[in-house]
Parts: structure tokens; sequence; C-alpha cells
């Protein structure tokens, strides 16, 4: 089946077809580092780390670029604030990023440009521009004639009659006030770059569109990023790739929101959660089963409550597989392909809510070979199992994931030693009808954090999920 995706300039979903055959290229709009990240922000990198892993699975060879926007206005007015270099607080905050990418299990982008490293290009790309009439420059800044490319506007489908673009601070000498800045005048205390036009620093839109040409060239098939910045970022990156000459992204994919009562978790709002936060409190596999599991086009309501429920669905099919690989002896190695259900799911514009309802059916089958004692039927359920985690970024016997326990492994034998104890107890309590005493210990074993099952083969415990 071809891959579909939802195209936000077709407005539909169109079926995938490369530019280059067994080839895909794909441009996400990444971190503004003018702060540490919340899961809003890492959500956008999660949803497109599966893509990837879904083209790679389908046999694409795949050139995924993340950019790092590293000089803004919001990183200078926090420079001023904070008495310390720009460049400081953009390195420190990038690093942050890649922490929770890394520590979500995103794989690393093919090449991740910052934007202060491609200020060439840029000029390059306003000297084209205005060449052939859609740029010009005033009082030192350099501005893009909205008016002279027809298309613009068609990303968002608004009208440019009734478009109201407020003027940032400095950019004088505009023709329109719906133009938009490629490039800033210099002023006082602030970085900036010589260019032919005078000294400055880059508008924000212009830096994408510069940097995708050089990483992709002057085509290439997905550029994706956030909804928020269908207008203005990516519709004005298309009107200044274009305008250049470069036939710029085939397909635009968006991911939508986390909110918090409603609204986009932001910063400015005082309601983010910090992804440094977040993976002290729950285990970051289970941080990424949260993030990633819904539709990448649908809201994610944020609410401890909804982790909650995602921990224990995600400690059903681990529960699932450590049974398994006890029976089996060894670890059950993952399958060499995905059931077709999942297949389908994931190829229909990356149906991961589908795909996921696949992964718990099989589950929920593996179980009942279990109950059954049918030892092949659950080692063969268990690899399918594995093989759809693995193509979620969700294995946790895969490397990335198996280390989360290595530095506590002496820890776990001690309590395993302890709970043992507790659990004979348990069972003296059980076998003189004691259920009372029996229900007791369970219930203060669970509010220590553990999670006991009985089975044929005995009770036995795991960490809770948090």
């Amino acid at each position: 089946m071809t891959i579909r995706l939802y195209d936000t300039s077709a407005r539909q979903i169109r079926d995938f077809v490369p530019l280059t055959p067994g080839c895909v290229s794909i441009y996400l709009c990444g971190a503004t580092v003018q702060a540490a990240p919340h899961i809003g922000h890492i959500r956008s990198g999660l949803n497109f780390d599966i893509m990837r892993r879904w083209f790679a699975y389908r046999g694409y060879d795949v050139t995924f670029i993340r950019n790092v926007t590293d000089i803004d206005d919001k990183i200078i007015k926090k420079s001023a604030e904070q008495s310390r270099p720009w460049w400081s607080i953009g390195y420190e905050n990038e690093r942050a990023f890649n922490a929770g990418y890394d520590a979500l299990g995103c794989l690393p982008p093919t090449y991740e440009p910052r934007a202060t490293g491609h200020v060439p290009e840029m000029i390059e790309m306003m000297r084209g521009l205005i060449e052939r009439g859609h740029a010009y420059a005033a009082d030192g800044n350099v501005y893009f004639d909205v008016k002279s490319f027809p298309g613009y506007l068609e990303l968002s489908n608004q009208d440019l009659d009734e478009l109201r673009q407020p003027a940032g601070e400095g950019e004088t000498g505009k023709r329109d006030p719906r133009d938009f800045a490629l490039w800033k005048a210099s002023k006082p205390g602030e970085p900036d770059w010589e260019t032919p036009w005078g000294r400055g620093r880059p508008g924000w839109h212009l830096e994408c569109s510069a940097m995708a040409h050089k990483y992709l060239g002057p085509a290439f098939d997905i550029h994706g990023g956030g909804i928020d910045l269908i207008f203005p970022h990516h519709e004005n990156e298309i009107a200044q790739a274009k305008a250049y000459g470069d036939d710029f992204a085939t397909y635009w994919v968006h991911n939508a929101w986390v909110t918090m009562s409603g609204e986009k978790m932001s910063k400015s709002l005082g309601n983010s959660v910090l992804v440094s936060e977040m993976v002290q409190r729950w285990k970051p596999i289970v941080l990424r089963y949260y993030l990633g599991t819904p539709h990448y086009r649908s809201m994610i309501e944020y609410s401890p409550e909804a982790l909650d429920d995602a921990a224990s669905a995600f400690a059903r099919i681990t529960g699932f597989l450590t049974r398994v690989c006890e029976k089996a002896g060894t670890t059950v190695e993952p399958a060499s392909e995905v059931p077709l259900a999942f297949a389908e799911a994931m190829d229909d514009d990356l149906g991961v809510p589908q795909a996921l309802g696949v992964v718990h059916t099989t589950v929920r089958q593996g179980n009942s070979a279990l109950a059954a004692d049918d030892k092949e039927t659950a080692i063969a359920r268990a690899a399918e199992v594995r093989a759809m985690l693995g193509v979620l970024g969700l294995d946790p016997f895969a490397p990335h994931w198996a280390g989360e326990a290595d530095d506590s492994d002496d820890l776990h034998g001690a309590v395993d030693s302890l709970v043992r104890l507790v659990l004979q107890q348990r069972e003296a309590a059980r076998a003189r009808k004691d259920w009372a005493t029996a229900d007791a210990i369970r219930d203060q074993l669970q509010q220590s954090g553990l999670v006991i099952e009985d089975s044929p083969d005995g009770p036995r415990w795991t960490l809770g999920t948090r």
C-alpha cells in the first residue's frame, strides 16, 4: 500500500510520491532556543521521528533536516534581561532540546544546521530576490514585497486584502505594512553581520528557506512543523523560496499542539511542563508513549490523569512481553515484519492510534495463549508486538531503553529479595484463608509503587511506571 499523508496545502490526504524513487527528504522546523523545551515543543520532533521511522521501515532512504533557530527577538530580549551573551542562552537551550529529544528516543537528524551558520546563504537568497523584484532594501532592512508573489497566503488560505501584519520594532521604510522582514538592520547591543545592505541580523523566516535550499536543494518532499507555524512562518518561507526560483516542498505536514486547560502550552502563558521535569517523574519511554500515540493532527490535552492512563496501558504491553520472555527463558526477538493491519494503519496518514489498537489486540491474543499454556503462539505474538513497538520507537528491549534500568540493577536485586519475603507472607496468609491479611499486604506493596500480579507460577512483582 502507498503511504498517504495529509497535505496542508492541498487540504486533503494525498498519496506520497517521492521526487526521487526510494528516497524521501524531510525538513522540520526545529527549536527556537530561547528557553528549555516543554513537552509541546518535543511533540513535534517526536511525531516526525515516527514518520521518519515508518518511511525507513518501508524501505526509503531518509534525509531528515531539523534546524535550530539560534538568533531571534526573544533570544536577544533574554540576553538583555539576564545580562548574558545571546549565544550562551542559545547554546544552553539547544543542549536542553537535544537532551529532551534523546531522552524520548528520537533519532538524531541527518543534519541539524543553525541559523547563524548560514548567513552567506541568506545573503545570496536576498540578492536573488532583490534582482527578481521580490524584495527591496530600506533603512538597512531588507523586506519581501508580498504583492509581487501571487501565491502568497495560499497555504493558510487567507485573503491578502484582509491581512493585518503589525510592524516589528525598527522595521522602517516598508512600502506596504504587510511586507515582512528578510533582514533586520543593526541595533546597539545586538549581534549583527555584514551584508551589501548594511550590518544586521536575519529575519526569522529567511533562515529556513536558505537552509532547506542548501541541504535539500531547490525541491524536496516534505516540510513539517507545528500548526502554529502555518502563518506567518511557513507562508513566508514559501514566498521567499518560490520567488527565488525553488519548487520547495511538495507536501506540507503539520502536527497539533499539546494543550493545558484548552490553551496551547506556552512559556509565556505560564502553563508549560518542562521535559527535564517530566522525565524525573515518569519513565521517558512512558512519556514517549503518551506524546507519540495520539494522531499527530489531534490535540493532546495534558493532565496527570491522562499520563496515568498511558502508563497503565503501556505497562500492560511490557508486562506481557516480560511474561513471555520468562516463559521462553530468553528474550523474544522482534518479527521481521509488522502485522498487515498495523502497516495499513501507518500507511494511512500515520494512523498511530489505529496501529496501537493492533498492538493491544496482539497483546490480548498473546495473554490468552499464555493462559492456555500455548508457548509457541505466545512467543509469536510477542515477536509481532516487539516489531510494532520498534517502528514506534517504543520497544522496551531496544538498546536505547534497555539501559534505563542498568544503574539500578543492584538495588533491584535487594528490593527483589525483600519483596519476595513479603510475598511469601502473603502466600502463607492466602493458604490459611486469611484474605484480609493477604489483601492488606498486597495493598501496602502497591502503595509503595509496586505492581503485584498472581500468575500460575506464583506471584510476581514489577515496579510501577512512574
